[in-house]
């Protein structure tokens, strides 16, 4: 793309051939990707970046973990049919899918701050929307709600390919760690939070966790702000041909993508099944809701060593023994009738779904040298996995 710039010569100044101006190409490259010709002064601090980029996702699974145990229960109060339970979740987890090749082109082009800001600005909306559909008892708004906070979560969960983008060899997995692990903070103050907004909410069941939602997406818009603007420009002439990123090698691809899919399947299904179940049970929302906080907890808490585990082990291996893990995790939900037994299920399908999508992350990042096109083809089919993983575990409860 090109762009005016004033004219050294005009000013009397000696032209710099390496200065952007008119009748030069500028050629905008993934966000904190180091470049040849530009000083390392330039580009921002990477640990800078990276605690940036984990403050903005730990606050989006905040967000996303104080509506996750009230989506389906909610749906279930205020579906006008049975076969309309499933929704709300459903628009929640197409908003994600649609929102992936958007938030992968927009970072590309526009920048982190430009493109999580965007999504964080979704993601209020969306949680004011579900707070006042909840209060006016109003299906339609609330799945439109679910929808807009799905789009969120989609941009959401590219802070972890930024994190990967923006390093380099040994450092990119302890970053992808540090980043996705960051998520476990929010199961951390999930439950009081949750508490929090039942205390200030006592007659408007959920609609505190939806406001609360809401308020955590204006702290990630507030982190998006503050965040590296672009890539950094690099002067091009005109009529040069345009340095061409490695392309995908999709055989390598298809693998790790495959894997987490299969994770984002199970676990979805499990998620989704749980809450229902564990009300079915007579085992009240408040312990419904704590359930979750240590689902989350588990979900994210384990990437702070995936990292080191893999350099030992491979992130192949490693994104195998989440599966394991998970295969596990369906038995023990299977036989469960308790909160102990539910809460048991959920953790460790949350552990074995944390192990295969940072390793399927380093994996996909190490060998299959992915483009933007790429990684939003990754994300895509997680969430794809997810909605079927979800219309799986609702389709018996659509039908009653």
């Amino acid at each position: 793309m090109s762009a005016s710039y004033d004219r050294p010569e005009a000013s009397g100044a000696p032209e710099d051939a390496s200065a952007p101006r008119a009748g030069r190409l500028a050629c905008f490259c993934p966000p904190g990707v180091p470049v040849d010709g530009v000083e390392a002064a330039a580009l921002p601090d990477a640990r800078w970046g990276t605690a940036l980029l984990a403050g903005g996702f730990g606050l989006s699974v905040l967000s996303q973990t104080l509506v996750l145990g009230v989506v389906p229960l909610a749906g279930a109060l205020l579906a006008p049919a049975a076969h309309l339970v499933t929704a709300p979740y459903i628009a929640m987890l197409i908003g994600a899918a649609i929102a992936t090749f958007p938030a992968s082109f927009l970072l590309d082009a526009f920048g982190r701050r430009a493109a999580f800001a965007l999504g964080a600005s979704t993601g209020v909306a969306g949680g004011f929307v579900m707070a006042w559909a909840l209060s006016a008892n109003a299906f339609i708004p609330f799945c439109l709600g679910a929808f807009w906070l799905g789009i969120a979560q989609g941009f959401s969960l590219f802070y972890r390919h930024e994190a990967a983008l923006g390093s380099g060899g040994q450092s990119r997995a302890l970053a992808i760690g540090i980043v996705f692990g960051a998520g476990a903070l929010a199961g951390l103050a999930g439950p009081a939070l949750a508490a929090a907004s039942q205390i200030f909410f006592p007659e408007r069941l959920f609609v505190g966790a939806a406001l609360v939602a809401a308020i955590a997406q204006v702290a990630v818009l507030a982190l998006a702000v503050v965040s590296a603007g672009r890539a950094p420009v690099i002067a091009q002439p005109l009529g040069a041909a345009r340095p061409k990123p490695a392309p995908t090698d999709w055989r390598a691809f298809a693998a790790p993508t495959f894997i987490a899919a299969i994770a984002w399947f199970a676990m979805t299904a499990q998620m989704v099944a749980t809450p229902t179940a564990m009300a079915a049970c007579g085992i009240p929302v408040g312990s419904v809701l704590n359930a979750v906080a240590w689902h989350v907890i588990a979900m994210y808490a384990p990437a702070f060593a995936a990292g080191a585990v893999a350099r030992y082990v491979g992130a192949r291996n490693l994104a195998l023994v989440g599966l394991a893990t998970i295969v596990l995790a369906r038995y023990v939900s299977a036989q469960a009738t308790g909160y102990i037994g539910f809460t048991t299920g959920l953790i460790l399908v949350a552990v074995g779904w944390s192990l295969s999508t940072a390793a399927a992350t380093m994996w996909l990042h190490r060998e299959a040298r992915p483009t933007r096109v790429a990684l939003a083809a990754h994300d895509g089919a997680l969430f794809v996995a997810a909605i079927l993983g979800a219309m799986a575990a609702l389709a018996p409860l659509g039908a009653r």
